[in-house]
């Protein structure tokens, strides 16, 4: 069990102690009710952890990939979630168990340099995570009031202001917060796809997946299926919702002493969890759905925030009479561009919260939330305020392809960090030691988790070298594409070592603390 050794009187400060300390147990939760009402005191913590799954970066994959592709990258988004729901089980599972989140496991068991190595790489994660929600929050400031972009990106920072006012009610009353804005997102999409009747038959058909929904041989506006399955994946699961789920998960009071209590926990956090995931699967699938019925095939050829926002008020775009007439009002692009706003504030909430879970856990630092907040804040505007300022003497649509191209970018850094939770998550919650008989991963799951993470990581892996050449733009000489290549390669070799180091110090670890649990009970 950790000590705490923080002193409150300082800016920063050092500390050992619970996760998120100041909310830990902090959530009473009924014993001895009806399943619905405690299901009802433990909802929250999975809400929190869906908005990642349905944030700005998630939106031009979804829509572009059923724009070009139609209804054939729906299995891609149902098995993202199904991985997203098993992983994101075992993360709260971890923190229910163990009392300590990923980033403390992930510490406890691995040296001190990669312990460092690690919370950079999960940092520039989570500042990339960030750039998007910039990028997303100011265009909707934009497009809803008219504000210029310059300013609106400044405003962004402002929303620590509103964290700070969050701070102050009670953590039960964010989760309730982040829940509406989740609801209007909901609302928003299933209202404009409802309007648009797709073909519910193909929309089922596109659940089973076929070797045509991996395949590089059809290329639509530039796009692979392979390419938009990889956008879909990479936007859909990051690692910094694994980091977040273990330490909320530990929100509810429970007596650790009662295995009865901790498995009571483990069950209806997961319900909670699976709810949440499965709401965030239907906005991903009606973002896609958007993308095939709502438009005219091939009509949006500027998948960016601007370029969805003006085809939803421009009649001409729309795939039927119903359509054309709410567009004509404005209130489907009004619309959208609340969604849009909504989903940046809820991400803001969770990545600034995440980001103190992963300082704490690896580097033993505290910094209170609103300067976390400003700090992270300012460092995702800079990139955003240059690409703005640099473009704005252009013409439109390049400016919009410009910061497209800088969300789309950013997003590497998931793909790069994400095998260093994931793997480190399921060699702990497959061991007996760490985990106890009773809550370790089951063999079934054991196997499905190594499928999971082995999958995700070659898949991430694997659109590397695309990702790296998007840095070089659409007219790259063949010189740069070379060097893409190159940078891209010495990456993946920089991944495989760094894993390997990562597997070493677990499995040295895990042994070790197998030992000593031997010597005590001898």
């Amino acid at each position: 069990m950790h000590q705490n050794h923080s002193k409150s009187n300082k800016l920063v400060t050092r500390t050992n102690g619970l996760s998120l300390e100041e909310i830990n147990g902090t959530v009473k939760v009924p014993k001895g009710k009806g399943f619905w009402r405690t299901l009802f005191a433990y909802s929250g913590p999975g809400a929190l952890v869906a908005v990642g799954y349905m944030d700005p970066g998630n939106w031009s994959t979804s829509i572009t990939g059923g724009q070009n592709f139609q209804y054939l990258l729906m299995s891609v988004i149902l098995i993202s979630s199904l991985i997203a729901m098993l992983l994101q089980y075992m993360a709260a599972k971890l923190g229910i168990v163990t009392q300590m989140d990923l980033a403390q496991a992930i510490r406890a068991r691995t040296s001190k340099r990669l312990g460092i190595i690690l919370w950079i790489i999960t940092e520039l994660a989570i500042m990339a995570t960030d750039i998007a929600e910039v990028i997303g929050a100011a265009i909707a400031l934009y497009l809803l009031f008219h504000i210029p972009l310059v300013i609106a990106v400044f405003i962004t920072v402002f929303d620590v202001l509103l964290l700070l006012l969050l701070t102050k009610i009670g953590f039960r009353k964010i989760e309730g917060i982040v829940v509406c804005l989740i609801f209007v997102i909901l609302f928003v999409f299933v209202y404009q796809v409802a309007l648009s009747h797709p073909d519910w038959s193909e929309v089922i058909k596109g659940f089973i997946p076929t070797t045509k929904t991996f395949s590089e041989g059809t290329v639509v506006n530039g796009q692979t299926p392979l390419a938009g399955s990889l956008g879909i994946i990479g936007a859909t699961v990051m690692p910094h919702n694994l980091y977040l789920h273990s330490a909320v998960s530990q929100t509810r009071a429970v007596d650790h002493s009662d295995q009865e209590e901790v498995a009571q926990a483990v069950r209806f956090t997961t319900w909670d969890s699976n709810i949440q995931l499965s709401m965030a699967f239907i906005v991903n699938a009606l973002l896609l759905i958007m993308g095939v019925a709502v438009f005219k095939s091939g009509t949006v050829a500027d998948p960016s925030f601007f370029g969805l926002f003006q085809a939803l008020s421009d009649p001409s775009t729309m795939s039927n009479g119903i359509l054309v007439e709410v567009a004509r009002t404005g209130i489907l692009s009004t619309l959208f561009a609340v969604a849009l706003l909504a989903s940046g504030q809820n991400s803001t909430i969770t990545g600034t919260l995440t980001g103190q879970v992963i300082m704490e856990g690896f580097i033993h630092l505290r910094i209170p939330l609103w300067v976390r907040r400003l700090v992270t804040r300012l460092i995702s505007v800079v990139p955003v305020m240059i690409c703005v300022l640099f473009t704005q003497s252009d013409d439109p649509v390049q400016e919009h392809t410009a910061l497209n191209n800088l969300m789309n970018n950013s997003q590497v850094f998931l793909a790069f960090a994400l095998p260093f939770s994931m793997l480190p998550l399921l060699m702990m919650t497959n061991n007996s030691a760490m985990m106890g008989t009773r809550f370790r991963n089951r063999p079934i799951l054991q196997v499905l988790g190594w499928i999971s993470v082995m999958a995700l990581t070659f898949l991430n892996l694997r659109g590397l070298p695309d990702d790296i050449r998007g840095f070089f733009g659409s007219q790259a000489t063949a010189s740069q594409l070379q060097m893409a290549n190159l940078i891209a390669y010495l990456l993946i070799i920089a991944v495989l070592a760094l894993l390997a180091w990562t597997v070493r110090d677990l499995y040295h670890s895990n042994k070790a603390y197998e030992e000593n649990q031997k010597l005590h009970k001898q």
